[in-house]
């Protein structure tokens, strides 16, 4: 199974084709990571093209879309799942979302006891983390004060690699490599649903933060006595 796999949920702008076989191997054929937070609209859609250009495949071979529905900002997160929905809408294909979150677990690759802690920049000197027992999420994904992300010595800090290391040298916490999702962590995320076949769930982006904005209150009538 050929699937196209997007995320815009983070700074960078990500776009990849992987192959998702029947035993569940994931195979990234070909993938682009671009760190510019203002550019999603402008860069996506190209890189998408590249991708596919790269792994030698044509739209009409490809099985699914997977797409990172967030936690994040809104601009950005709306950029990824209005093309991923549209790219898939024009093909006929059916698109997944799963929580951005998620796919950087499924990347970190961790034994079945580990205790994960995924965290992504929700400026504000906020985060977004979601807890994890190996892949599996216990907790979250939330919204609020790094501090809020608690951490021991046991833990394995994936994501934002500043605050994670905020996060762990205090308590001596562990910290991979892993800056953000990659194409096959989103497959890995997705990748029961796709073998089962079973019918995409409805596509809902995880802002978790209200609007800055709110409509104006109505005006109060000013009555003369």
């Amino acid at each position: 199974m050929l699937v196209l796999a997007l995320d815009t949920a983070t700074p960078a702008v990500l776009s990849g084709v992987v192959r998702l076989d029947s035993g569940g191997e994931v195979t990234t054929l070909a993938e682009r990571a671009t760190v510019r937070p203002r550019a999603h609209n402008e860069l996506l859609v190209p890189q998408i093209s590249e991708c596919l250009a790269e792994a030698d495949i044509a739209r009409s071979e490809l099985a699914a879309v997977v797409v990172g529905a967030g936690p994040g900002l809104f601009t950005g997160l709306r950029v990824g799942m209005v093309t991923a929905a549209a790219f898939a809408d024009a093909l006929g294909l059916p698109v997944h979302g799963v929580c951005t979150l998620d796919a950087i677990a499924a990347a970190v690759d961790p034994s079945a006891d580990t205790e994960l802690v995924v965290v992504t920049d929700a400026r504000r000197r906020e985060v977004y983390h979601a807890r994890y027992t190996g892949t599996r999420r216990t907790a979250g994904p939330e919204v609020g004060p790094i501090a809020e992300a608690t951490v021991d010595a046991r833990t394995v800090l994936a994501g934002d690699q500043r605050m994670c290391t905020e996060l762990a040298e205090p308590v001596g916490a562990a910290v991979r490599d892993i800056a953000g999702p990659s194409a096959a962590g989103l497959v890995r995320a997705a990748a029961e649903t796709l073998r089962s076949g079973a019918a995409p769930a409805m596509l809902e982006p995880l802002y978790l933060r209200r609007p800055d904005t709110a409509e104006p209150r109505p005006r109060r009538r000013l009555e003369v006595l």
